[in-house]
């Protein structure tokens, strides 16, 4: 018996996987929800404009069909010796191999009144239920932390009227990953959101709460009291592992894992946000956090539990999201802070909220990387780019090849090789688009 704790796109991955690769029984243990979900779609349940059902990209019967037996419950405990899991309930469930893709929770800090009621974070379809049940009838929420969830909260409040205040402690919009002039461009597209008031270099000291303890404000470590009916807590996640520690498996930040996904105990691996390399990949962090990371794991260790035991190799860096109307890619490498080995180079457009923040090695003119904004790109032409190490300029000769906006949609591949020409002294020329040819060839 195969058995996976956690139905995220992790869990549910290595299922379909190893599915496809072999006829070992699995079972899928999850206590959020019986069914897989889009975990990035629950603000658009929230926002109306979609049922939580629509979330599941997976009709009910596909388990059935594909024999994958599902679990609605809770592990309390694992016994990697005997190996058995011990369930909340007392039942006991033994297995054969065990793939540990338990996900994330919340990352909290007790503050002084964290814990009244309309105080919390946005992780799990419990996280979005508490939402929707503590929003009713206010008029007012703060949002803490100035990550991705932070926004995906502000739009969801603001689709609602719910004034927003936005606290973010550093200067600059999520400079954590952005350089500056991308975090710039994405602060002056927040200025045009009306009821959403940005705070930064604002860090939250005390949460009030009124006598049936229900969250009414907050105060900051400068003293200035905010008035709200609802405090969300967006100052990132932590992985999910708690009642995985007193069973023996190693852990740190995370489940250490070698390079094959194997943890310290026999026959268990661990996937998606809650795994920690004990070995990291060159330029990557040992814990990733995201999607398509996860998504990648699951399929590695279905192919290692089926007797083809294989390395965790995710590729070229890219991830995707939005800041309310614009849409973020990122491919490659782009630091935060300027290197004296690199170039930047960065288109913005005076009117469109578009820019490309291009990054390339000034020696070699190797393309490194790109942040883009506003405009789609296809992300099969940029891995191939990096493939490949293509130069800045066979990058930008061929940019409309990576243009993935619909048919009618402005287009900037002259303009920013113009710039690029007007700030490097390079006379390029736009080439016809011929991404079809050298890469779908393949």
């Amino acid at each position: 018996m195969i058995l996976i704790i956690g139905n995220g796109i992790s869990g549910v991955t290595a299922a379909r996987n190893i599915r496809k690769r072999s006829a070992n029984p699995i079972t899928i243990i999850s206590s959020e929800s019986k069914y897989f979900f889009s975990r990035t779609a629950l603000m658009y349940v929230y926002m109306g404009h979609m049922k939580f059902e629509h979330t599941q990209p997976y009709e009910d019967h596909f388990w059935k069909d594909n024999d994958i037996n599902l679990i609605h419950a809770r592990v309390d405990s694992i016994d990697t010796e005997s190996k058995f899991l011990t369930m909340e309930n007392g039942d006991q469930i033994s297995y054969s191999k065990l793939i540990l893709a338990t996900g994330s929770k919340p990352r909290t800090f007790n503050w002084k009144g964290h814990e009244a009621k309309g105080v919390q974070g946005l992780y799990s379809k419990q996280d979005l239920e508490s939402m929707e049940e503590n929003s009713k009838g206010i008029t007012s929420a703060v949002v803490v932390g100035g990550g991705l969830i932070g926004i995906e909260m502000a739009e969801m409040f603001l689709s609602r009227n719910i004034k927003v205040d936005f606290l973010i402690r550093e200067k600059c919009f999520w400079n954590i990953i952005f350089p500056d002039e991308d975090s710039l461009f994405i602060m002056k597209h927040l200025e045009k959101y009306n009821g959403l008031t940005m705070h930064y270099e604002e860090e939250l000291n005390e949460i009030l709460a009124d006598k049936n303890n229900r969250a009414s404000g907050i105060i900051t470590k400068e003293g200035k009291k905010i008035d709200c009916q609802f405090v969300g807590l967006t100052i990132g996640v932590v992985p999910n592992i708690e009642f995985i520690k007193p069973s023996g498996i190693e852990t740190n930040a995370g489940i250490l894992v070698n390079r094959f996904l194997e943890t310290s105990a026999k026959d268990v691996y661990a996937i998606g946000d809650c795994a920690e390399l004990r070995d990291p990949i060159k330029g990557r962090r040992p814990l990733e956090q995201v999607w398509y990371t996860g998504k990648f794991m699951g399929e590695t260790v279905a192919k290692t539990i089926t007797q083809t035991r294989t390395e965790y190799t995710p590729g070229q860096w890219f991830n995707s999201a939005k800041f309310f109307e614009i849409e973020y890619q990122t491919y490659g490498y782009v630091p935060n802070n300027r290197q004296d080995h690199l170039h930047n180079f960065i288109y913005q457009h005076p009117k469109d909220d578009v820019l490309l923040h291009f990054v390339f090695n000034k020696e070699t003119r190797r393309f490194c990387g790109i942040n883009n904004f506003g405009i789609r790109l296809r992300h099969l032409v940029f891995n191939e780019w990096l493939n490949t190490d293509a130069t800045i300029e066979e990058v930008l000769l061929d940019l409309k090849s990576a243009n993935f906006d619909p048919e009618f949609s402005r287009k900037h591949e002259d303009d920013i090789i113009q710039k690029f020409n007007a700030q490097f002294g390079t006379q390029l020329v736009s080439n016809k688009p011929k991404w079809w040819q050298n890469i779908l060839a393949k």
